[in-house]
């Protein structure tokens, strides 16, 4: 489980497809403490660490299946793409943002990019599967981040970055076409299935 609250800004340094798809992935991280089959969302993407290393800088191996691939954005990844880190919660850490499972529901699409003042204003398009999960003032986790909805209005939804936020995550950078990691509020998922039941 993970908060959406990301720890490291991680850099892809090798991929290679053997089988299933392998990334090496730039940290700051002390890998000192990381384990072998430890779990780290990489934009949002829970993943398992494989193989560790320090040279020429610190960095993990994640082995990711042609499934995870077909749900997920990582179908474009390539050596020197950015990417949001987030180690998995451990018993009483501070949970900052909301629960993440880093099992991603779905890819969103970034149709507006606009400044207001220091912050940064997307308007996202959800696949219309995942649209009525998704409601203003509730919560997402796009490419691993824990956000706020703002509006809604039909599969489009806003979202506003401040300026910390921008800083600290790979959200600086965004724009208009990019394909983002969505997953869906775990709670928002159970109420809708309550109201099938109904």
């Amino acid at each position: 489980m993970f908060t959406g609250i990301v720890t490291d800004i991680g850099r892809i340094i090798e991929l290679e497809q053997q089988g299933d798809l392998r990334a090496r992935i730039a940290t700051g991280y002390d890998i000192s403490g990381i384990d072998i089959g430890a779990s780290i969302a990489c934009d949002g993407v829970c993943l398992t660490v494989i193989a560790l290393g320090e040279q020429p800088e610190p960095w993990f191996d994640v082995q990711i299946s042609a499934e995870t691939v077909s749900k997920t954005n990582l179908d474009a990844w390539k050596v020197d793409k950015r990417l949001n880190l987030e180690r998995a919660l451990k018993v009483g850490d501070e949970l900052g943002g909301h629960i993440v499972s880093g099992h991603v529901d779905g890819v969103a699409e970034v149709v507006a990019v606009r400044d207001e003042g220091d912050s940064t204003r997307v308007t996202l398009r959800a696949p219309e599967a995942l649209a009525k999960f998704i409601a203003p003032k509730g919560s997402v986790a796009l490419n691993g981040t824990s956000l706020t909805v703002n509006e809604v209005e039909g599969r489009d939804f806003g979202i506003n970055f401040i300026p910390h936020t921008k800083e600290v995550t790979t959200w600086g950078g965004v724009a208009v076409g990019d394909r983002v990691n969505l997953e869906i509020d775990t709670l928002a998922r159970y109420v809708a299935r309550l109201q099938d039941w109904a």
